[in-house]
């Protein structure tokens, strides 16, 4: 490790990895689906805590009607009856730094697929198992244990430490855009998403969309005489595979895959009768929007590949697939060349004992970019691998939280100053 200042060494030794511990375990056991009840019980949960640090604590409930109609809203496929903002800030004034992170989780799948239940966070050989270990509950209990340790080491800042609390980041960042909208803002922010050691300083955009297919029912027997949406959409599914492979560029910018803007169909209905041609089809899925391609740009390109797809098919050609833009919508959005953050997160990094970081973009819609639409400059660096975000026995590594908790509470001195 580097020769750290007195007060750095400090605030250091104030990280409790005893408590970081708890209170992810905690965390981990409440089962904040988004749209769920839990959601909202996750967020009281770390307004608590942030109230026992000697926080401001700003809680709020989200106006889900202005949410849902708001032109710059960015949409939800989530139901919610309920939804609560949550800030913490330690100091007065605008803060130097936010912490971002998001306690809402993605449903836990096949529980068969699971050793145990998802929910009932268990410890094996120093890693944490269980939905919401690593995205992102890691990253948000290191951001409050960074908080945490400022505030117990006596330390005064001279511009505050935020931290932000966010649900609905899963689908589409309801709990970010509420936070930015109420006025919470900072001269930067770190949003601790699961990075597996890099820094990454852009996200690429993710919209949701679906198509619809008709075609011409007949009974099962006579199959030549109907024209079946599920052929209609093999054909079309390969036309659009062709069209993503075409959109990869940068690979070598992003960590961990090779389709960094990947085109996934998740859901497809189709029929109603196992002995009838299926004469309507909708799928929906996921397109991945270029780091800095406007999203009217990107939903252009997809419906004149669609559209071009259907042009040389036989039925298709005269019944084209209908495409409509549903749920969230993820804009792409970077860190700002030549910000002064990147350095600041790499220096952090090498003066704990580790080495620098490599940059990198994630290949995944991200509250980065509303921040950095709002005017803060964001990057992204979290414990655990995004690889393991979504899938069954979901992890995270203690250790990696805990070092993550004090690159962060360093960060965060450094780019608030110390009062004298």
């Amino acid at each position: 490790m580097a020769d750290l200042t007195d007060t750095e060494a400090r605030v250091l030794d104030a990280v409790d990895d005893g408590w970081l511990l708890a209170r992810l375990r905690e965390l981990v056991a409440v089962p904040s689906v988004g749209g769920t009840a839990a959601e909202s019980e996750a967020q009281h949960l770390v307004a608590g805590w942030l109230r026992d640090m000697g926080a401001d604590t700003d809680v709020w409930a989200i106006d889900l009607t202005e949410a849902a109609t708001a032109p710059d809203a960015p949409g939800q496929e989530a139901v919610r009856e309920e939804a609560v903002g949550v800030v913490g800030t330690l100091g007065a004034g605008e803060p130097g730094l936010v912490l971002c992170g998001h306690s809402d989780v993605v449903p836990a799948g096949d529980p068969a697929l699971w050793p145990g239940d998802p929910f009932a966070p268990r410890l094996e050989g120093g890693v944490l198992h269980g939905r919401g270990t690593c995205d992102m509950k890691g990253g948000l209990v290191a951001a409050l244990a960074a908080a945490r340790a400022v505030a117990a080491s006596g330390v005064r800042l001279a511009r505050p430490l935020a931290v932000h609390s966010v649900v609905g980041e899963e689908d589409g960042g309801l709990g970010a855009w509420a936070t930015l909208r109420r006025g919470h803002r900072g001269a930067a922010c770190i949003i601790p998403e699961p990075t597996a050691g890099a820094v990454m300083t852009a996200n690429a955009g993710a919209l949701t969309f679906r198509l619809t297919l008709t075609g011409l029912a007949a009974h099962g027997a006579m199959r030549d005489r109907g024209v079946s949406t599920v052929e209609a959409f093999a054909d079309l599914h390969a036309g659009i595979r062709e069209f993503e492979a075409g959109r990869q560029r940068d690979v070598d910018r992003f960590l961990g895959t090779a389709l960094p803007y990947g085109i996934s169909i998740g859901t497809v209905q189709a029929g109603d009768w196992s002995s009838t041609v299926p004469d309507r089809l909708v799928a929906e899925g996921r397109f991945g929007v270029q780091v800095d391609e406007p999203v009217e740009t990107a939903k252009a390109a997809f419906e004149a590949a669609v559209a071009a797809s259907c042009a040389g098919h036989g039925w298709l050609n005269d019944h084209p697939a209908r495409v409509e833009w549903v749920g969230g919508s993820f804009a792409s959005g970077r860190l700002p060349q030549g910000s002064p953050m990147l350095p600041a997160v790499q220096d952090a990094v090498v003066d704990l004992g580790r080495a620098r970081p490599v940059e990198r973009y994630v290949p995944a819609g991200t509250d980065l970019r509303l921040y950095a639409a709002a005017g803060v400059p964001t990057l992204h660096y979290g414990p655990g691998d995004l690889a393991l975000a979504h899938a069954p026995r979901e992890q995270v590594p203690v250790a990696d939280v805990g070092h993550v908790a004090r690159v962060l509470a360093l960060t965060a001195l450094r780019q608030c100053t110390v009062e004298p």
